[in-house]
């Protein structure tokens, strides 16, 4: 055995060892579908505005008192209730891994505590399984029923024998794009409270979504609410925001590593709230897209399109593997989930993208079937 073996052996955490490491795919000359990115760039004009104004950045200081004007940007424009509180992230999974962090509380049998775990439903977003393990917390998934709703019963159960410190709920879902119902929503969320724990509702595609929880926010003091700026229109900036009540935000802001959001994510941030009518109508532009490509897809006898409140749409195929090589082959990079779960048994998950793009897919689709 050589040294460096030898060391990562015995430094390295063994389940660390185990893991995979996330994987990025080759993109290069490809129309990328596969990140639920949103397919807009700037225009000219806003390019050069925004560009101008970073290079007058002190690059040569740590971020200052500008982030208090990003937090106070984000809560207008996410319509923040009264008495609530914002913390910044370096995007939405350094957030979930801060929350991880916080709620990671020792076994107790002073209160009868278990081991902290984090619950969501599966299939689901992969990092709040992931930052659970990195920071010792067990996980919990509960399976969606076969039409992706929540097994309200499976999560009602779970959630009283787990007593889980975290709970999320993906709002829209990702992969399966949908929303969950108002009423087995809440009857997770009262079901936690009785345990003690938190909700978190992971609004990332809120943009593209009918419906937000911001406005019922107010009502509980246990539930938390995550956004992104990625896909408003800015995943090369990195960041997200995490907002609840003040003194439960104030906790959970003392795990955050100081300077975590640098100068340029903070102005590149508040130039885009500064035009914010523009990724709005980008947005629309997607959603009609979604609509479109909907319907072309319903025409597909082999092709199941599932309903979409994200940018992204689930589709199940007759040979998942098959025809995801076949799109990739053809200048088309989606997603395949088929492995991801058992629920997800021959599916690709599709990015919106702009008209083109969606005509190229398609085209694309009908030959690899």
């Amino acid at each position: 055995m050589t040294l460096l073996q030898s060391i990562i052996d015995s430094r390295i955490r063994s389940d660390v060892q185990a893991m995979h490491a996330y994987v990025v795919q080759d993109a290069t000359g490809m129309v990328k579908l596969d990140a639920m990115e949103n397919p807009h760039r700037l225009s000219p004009h806003l390019q050069a505005k925004l560009g101008q104004r970073l290079g007058a950045l002190a690059l040569n200081r740590y971020p200052a008192d500008r982030l208090n004007d990003l937090r106070a940007a984000l809560a207008c424009h996410a319509h923040m209730p009264a008495g609530f509180d914002i913390m910044l992230g370096n995007g939405s999974d350094e957030l979930i891994s801060l929350l991880a962090l916080a709620c990671a509380v020792p076994p107790s049998t002073a209160n009868g505590f278990q081991k902290a775990c984090v619950l969501a439903p599966l299939p689901g977003f992969v990092m709040y399984a992931m930052s659970a393990q990195l920071q010792g917390l067990d996980f919990v998934g509960v399976p969606l029923t076969a039409s992706f709703e929540l097994d309200l019963p499976a999560m009602l159960n779970a959630i009283a024998q787990h007593r889980p410190a975290l709970t999320y709920l993906a709002y829209p879902n990702n992969p399966t794009a949908n929303l969950w119902h108002d009423a087995a929503m809440q009857s997770v969320i009262e079901a936690v409270a009785e345990q003690g724990g938190l909700v978190v509702l992971d609004e990332a595609y809120q943009p593209f979504a009918s419906a937000s929880y911001i406005d019922r926010l107010s009502r509980h003091s246990h539930v938390l609410l995550l956004r992104t700026l990625s896909k408003f229109g800015l995943a090369g900036i990195r960041l997200g925001y995490l907002i609840g009540p003040r003194p439960l935000i104030a906790q959970i802001d003392k795990v955050r590593p100081p300077y975590n959001v640098s100068v340029l994510n903070c102005e590149a941030a508040l130039f885009a709230l500064e035009h914010q009518e523009v990724f709005q109508a980008q947005a629309l532009d997607v959603i009609a897209q979604r609509a479109m490509l909907f319907e072309a897809l319903g025409r597909l006898p082999e092709v199941r399109a599932f309903p979409s409140q994200a940018n992204m749409m689930l589709l199940r195929v007759p040979d998942a593997d098959m025809t995801f090589e076949g799109l990739k082959a053809r200048g088309v990079l989606v997603k395949n989930v088929s492995k991801m779960h058992p629920l997800l048994n021959q599916c690709l998950r599709l990015t919106v993208g702009t008209e083109p793009e969606n005509r190229q897919f398609l085209a694309a689709l009908e030959a690899s079937l």
